[in-house]
């Protein structure tokens, strides 16, 4: 055993018995590499990576190479999940030297951690043969290798900052246009999604499109975002048996996935759903929402309430090997025997056939089309198909159920846990379901009670009983608006004192004034080799757009003039950045905020509850909904309380109208 299993992370664990000397992230395996003036090898990855897997097999497994890695290098593992932060700084290094990405991440780096070499895999004979010549000039001509290393230094550094705005030029909605019509050159509208491959979802920008359709009247772009989220739906990225979505697709069709199932996707993908089946009551929509919840709570949640990060892509397939997907495949002569008489017509739904065929004579099961046009072909009506197609997902789920399961990454990360916690939110404002309010209260008391410190500072993992990892901008950023969906889900305003305690924390102690940011790291904390603001938008949106998003809403709330400075000057330095809109979704969603039909509306009564709890499952992107059942002391909501009236306030611009008495005529007055 090495050091690695004294870890609780489950990456980690993973490679605890390599021949390699692994150690963890931390002061002292860091100072041993200066002790000894040894080059270090960072390796990145996480516990659903399928190639980080296969490096391990081919290398970190084999004795010849633990000789190489041993003798002359201090090897650290690090969890990508665990420490973003690492992550993110040597990823910066690797696509500097690469032009590319990804994991693994296997980076050297001299003594003092400043990168000099990396890449993501490596086969085990190209490993080899780079660690020696690495180490042969380290021998040789170490002051090659430290000039080297101080010019990627700078370049890192130089990424890692945005600078300020010099324009004076007022922030103008209008100019959000030229970027909406590039983006739509890039649109797939075979099977929705973009026109490459892989595939990812991306759930933040079908969140802006469809709220930049819905508010523009654009309804090529909505029939575009419906278009993605039906084929999504449909795809064998969906797994329509069990519920829950993998990571990506290799091809174009949402097909075949890499088949990991990932918390972070799935919280934010019911966000999307959920918003979806707002405007469009779609029952696909509905029906992915209530399968992903059943699968969550099934497999990804504790007892306590916390959420589980992910499950593996490989699982022991029938010969007792690891293999990538074997858990959500069939073979044809496994479906004959399961379904009998039906497979014909099973074949045409799930496309048991060239269209749904992956490899080694197995299927992923994917819709093609919809289940009318289907049921029309074989004079059936559709509340006849529907029903067969959940009798024969429940017969392939008792049988999959039987089969090895994937493996579980069984730590709770706090900004994961704050997106589903979200997720749940949403679908209960659009479905009303009280078991989604009811899971993601008790994660929300999970948070408060065993990731908030008494020091005031946020935990990022727990696992086993054990808060662990000084917490992240995306903790916080990411907590505080799960906070703010769940006060608009109750009305308890306790949700919005914790959403902003957190923020005056931040800024505290991640904000960087001068630069006009928040950190990824707080200031407390190590520093690493180059500072960290995270900005563009990826599968996760941005912790500095997650934040200026709350900033601007909690100003609405606060009267707060200094967070929704800060949200705009922050939108303002990135503006010359978005030269590429999908990776700016979320700040193109708070300059959006800034269009004449944004509104701001206070339910304030006794019952008003039931008021908001009727608005919720309305589509209302513009209109940002707060409310109060007694007195508030909430600078928004307060003196507007009657004990004996229902009372409805439509502000705009910082003004408000006299109040409404009705629901409907409030609803007709925010409509667009």
């Amino acid at each position: 055993m090495n050091e690695l299993h004294l870890e609780t992370s489950p990456y980690l664990l993973q490679h605890a018995s390599n021949p390699i000397h692994w150690k963890a992230w931390n002061d002292n395996s860091l100072e041993s590499a200066k002790t000894e003036n040894k080059l270090l090898i960072i390796s990145v990855g996480y516990s659903a990576c399928h190639w980080c897997h296969v490096m391990e097999h081919e290398s970190f497994e084999d004795d010849s190479v633990a000789e190489v890695m041993n003798n002359s290098f201090i090897s650290i593992k690090v969890d990508r999940e665990e420490r973003p932060d690492v992550d993110a700084v040597y990823m910066k290094a690797v696509q500097l030297m690469t032009k590319q990405g990804g994991w693994p991440l296997n980076v050297v780096c001299l003594p003092d951690g400043r990168p000099v070499w990396g890449g993501t895999y490596f086969g085990k004979d190209d490993w080899m043969d780079s660690l020696q010549q690495l180490q042969n000039l380290y021998e040789n001509n170490p002051e090659k290798m430290v000039d080297y290393a101080e010019k990627l230094h700078q370049g890192i550094q130089v990424l890692s900052v945005v600078e300020k705005n010099p324009s004076d030029t007022p922030l103008n909605t209008e100019d959000l246009k030229p970027l909406i019509d590039k983006w739509r050159k890039s649109f797939d509208w075979e099977f929705g999604g973009y026109s490459r491959a892989p595939k990812f979802m991306m759930p933040n920008n079908y969140l802006f499109l469809q709220r930049y359709g819905f508010q523009k009247k654009d309804t090529e772009l909505l029939d575009f975002v419906d278009l993605t989220l039906t084929r999504m739906a449909y795809g064998g990225l969906f797994d329509t048996v069990d519920g829950g979505f993998s990571r990506y697709s290799v091809d174009m069709k949402w097909h075949v996935p890499h088949f990991e199932k990932m918390l972070y996707d799935n919280g934010q993908l019911i966000t999307l759903y959920s918003e979806a089946y707002k405007r469009t009551k779609n029952p696909i929509y509905k029906e992915v929402i209530e399968k992903t919840f059943a699968f969550v709570e099934r497999e990804l949640t504790t007892p306590e309430g916390a959420f589980f990060s992910a499950l593996d892509a490989d699982s022991i397939n029938e010969i007792g090997e690891l293999e990538e997907g074997a858990f959500y495949v069939w073979k044809k002569e496994q479906l004959q025997q399961i379904l009998q008489d039906d497979l014909a017509l099973f074949s045409e739904v799930f496309n048991i056939n060239d269209f749904g065929y992956w490899e080694h004579d197995n299927y992923v099961l994917i819709q093609k089309q919809s289940l009318k046009k289907i049921a029309s072909q074989f004079n059936l009506s559709e509340t006849e198909l529907q029903q067969k197609k959940k009798n024969w997902e429940q017969l392939l789920f008792t049988v999959r159920e039987n089969r090895p399961k994937p493996r579980l990454d069984d730590k709770s990360l706090t900004s994961w846990n704050a997106i589903m916690t979200k997720g749940f939110a949403e679908a209960y404002k659009a479905l009303g379901n009280v078991k989604f309010l009811e899971t993601a209260e008790k994660n929300a008391q999970f948070i408060l009670e065993r990731q908030w410190s008494e020091q005031g500072h946020l935990w990022h993992s727990y696992k086993n009983g054990k808060s662990t990892i000084e917490g992240f901008l995306e903790d916080y950023a990411l907590t505080i608006e799960a906070f703010i969906s769940l006060y608009q889900a109750t009305l308890n305003e306790t949700y919005l004192h914790h959403a902003k305690q957190l923020t005056d924390y931040c800024f505290e102690h991640f904000y960087d004034s001068d630069k006009q940011f928040f950190a990824f790291n707080s200031k407390k904390s190590k520093q690493l080799i180059a500072e960290h603001f995270e900005t563009e938008d990826n599968v996760i949106p941005a912790s500095n757009s997650v934040m200026a998003n709350n900033l601007y809403l909690l100003s609405i709330l606060f009267h707060n003039t200094y967070y929704e400075k800060t949200a705009f000057q922050m939108l303002h330095n990135m503006i010359p950045y978005m030269d590429y809109p999908s990776a700016f979704s979320n700040w193109l969603n708070l300059w959006l905020n800034l269009s004449g039909q944004q509104q701001e509306l206070a339910v304030c009564g006794s019952e008003a509850l039931a008021s908001v709890q009727t608005l919720n499952k309305e589509y209302l992107p513009h209109v940002f909904l707060a409310g109060n059942t007694l007195e508030s002391n909430i600078p928004f909501l307060q003196n507007r309380f009657e004990q004996a009236k229902e009372l409805f306030y439509i502000c705009r611009n910082k003004s408000c109208q006299m109040p409404l008495t009705s629901l409907k005529e409030t609803i007709a007055a925010i409509q667009l």
